[in-house]
């Protein structure tokens, strides 16, 4: 649902509210913007008022025309935020949200103007919206990385990447980890690539795609891979340290012979050490287990 449409369910029925400037179907979002624009603003009493009537009566009527007088300061808001590669109109229909939910809970005793209240409530939507689908990536978890992930663009300003002294200042103004700003600015500076590739028969377009769709590039056989390795390295060194001189000479003769196929057999092994080749075979498969045991930590 576009922000028109989501705002036409909003239209009023009565005589007077449609009065507030809106006539037949809005075609697309810059229209939308312009209507909006021409809506004029309530004065204080009549917010109060109409405040009042829809706390105290439930008056939906009264609800429809706080919520349409109010709409440019949605757009304003949204404007904002265009810089995070989402459409003005979805961010604008989730500022929307905001100001209904601004709407429903105003009250007209505190003494301040539904703006000033509902700006709040409008920018809170906009980046929940905004974290739930900015890449598909949740890039902020916690209230100080929110703050970071939001502030982060205002304080680079034009520069490119941020300094070593603007990294420095960013994270004790907002009470985090300078790693953890330098990690933001990585993810808010890294751009978009198609991954298909154009629709024309230009062959100097060479889409991602095309060496990506790879069984090694799949992240559980990355995953696996990594795995793997992990344990050819630091696990099998970790497991051997936990044998004896002897075992570790047996289990490295038989089962890690630099060429394939030419393990030391028992009874090799039985004539190094002096003992039978049933012998060999206790101490290997003892090691065996030992070393097992060693692994079950790295898998």
């Amino acid at each position: 649902m576009s922000a028109a449409s989501a705002t036409s369910a909003l239209m009023p029925t009565s005589r007077q509210a449609l009065t507030l400037g809106f006539s037949g179907q809005i075609g697309n979002i810059d229209a939308y913007i312009s209507v909006v624009n021409r809506l004029p603003m309530l004065s204080q009493e009549e917010e109060s008022s109409l405040a009042r009537r829809l706390r105290d009566d439930n008056d939906l009527a009264a609800a429809q025309q706080l919520i349409l007088s109010h709409l440019r300061v949605v757009v304003s808001v949204a404007r904002g935020y265009l810089g995070y590669g989402l459409p003005h109109a979805d961010l604008i229909q989730e500022g929307n949200v905001g100001l209904m939910k601004a709407v429903k809970r105003f009250d007209p005793e505190q003494g301040v103007r539904l703006v000033s209240y509902a700006v709040h409530w409008i920018k809170a939507e906009i980046h929940e919206f905004i974290l739930k689908n900015w890449r598909m990536v949740k890039v902020a978890t916690t209230k100080a990385h929110r703050k970071l992930f939001f502030n982060l663009r205002s304080f680079k300003g034009d520069t490119e990447t941020m300094s070593p002294t603007q990294v420095e200042d960013l994270a004790k103004k907002l009470n985090v980890k300078r790693e953890e700003v330098i990690e933001m600015e990585t993810r808010l500076s890294g751009r978009d690539i198609a991954l298909e590739a154009p629709t024309d028969d230009e062959d100097d377009h060479f889409a991602p795609i095309a060496y990506l769709s790879t069984d090694a590039s799949e992240p559980t056989q990355v995953l696996e891979a990594r795995e793997h390795d992990k344990l050819q390295t630091e696990g099998l060194e970790c497991a051997l340290e936990k044998l004896d001189a002897r075992s570790r000479r047996i289990v490295e003769a038989r089962w890690l012979a630099k060429d394939e196929g030419s393990g030391a057999t028992l009874h090799d092994l039985a004539e190094e050490f002096g003992v039978s080749a049933e012998r060999i075979r206790q101490i290997e498969v003892a090691a065996l287990k030992k070393m097992k045991g060693a692994l079950a930590a790295y898998v």
